[in-house]
């Protein structure tokens, strides 16, 4: 690093090579398409050759770099370059203290069980009505009395528990066949 900062060009090269997938994988993270992108990729870059010299603690180069990253990644969401990938801008800033690796693991967790809950419902959908109405009742809250659902549905109370079984299973059948 502190032959970057006097100018070795393979020093500069050696940190190229080294982190820009980092920086890559950061704006990309943030939902930027290609140019955008790119362009966070140059400036991010372009910021540490302004203050490669300046930097206080120069073996964590690459935490800046991914720092400089997200924080050029978010004013290309908020100059409007691109439609931002939630309303809430300040839930993708989560500060300097979050490694932007954790950003990355996170929103990929999150985009996962969405994917997750769309399968659900799409399952739960193919269920025969008395089956959805019947699960909707048994997951109300506070807990419906199993005599009212017995009521209800005019089956007998000891009845209720098979059933329910019998449509969770057809359920999780839904979910292996989608």
């Amino acid at each position: 690093m502190l032959s970057a900062a006097t100018g070795d060009e393979k020093a500069w090269a050696a940190l190229v090579q080294g982190f820009s997938g980092l920086v890559w994988s950061v704006a990309r993270a943030h939902g930027l398409g290609n140019a955008d992108a790119e362009e966070v990729f140059q400036t991010t870059w372009l910021r540490l050759t302004e203050h490669v010299g300046r930097l206080k603690q120069p073996q964590h180069v690459g935490a800046w770099l991914a720092t400089t990253a997200r924080h050029e990644s978010l004013k290309a969401i908020r100059a409007g370059r691109r439609a931002a990938p939630t309303d809430d801008l300040d839930a993708l800033d989560s500060g300097d203290d979050v490694p932007p690796e954790v950003v990355v693991l996170e929103s990929e967790a999150a985009a996962a069980e969405a994917s997750r809950m769309r399968d659900l419902w799409s399952a739960f959908l193919h269920l025969p009505d008395r089956c959805r109405a019947l699960l909707r009742v048994l997951i109300s809250s506070p807990p419906m009395p199993y005599t009212e659902i017995s009521e209800m549905f005019g089956i007998p109370v000891g009845s209720i528990g098979p059933t329910r079984g019998r449509c969770l299973q057809r359920l999780r059948v839904l979910l292996v066949e989608s």
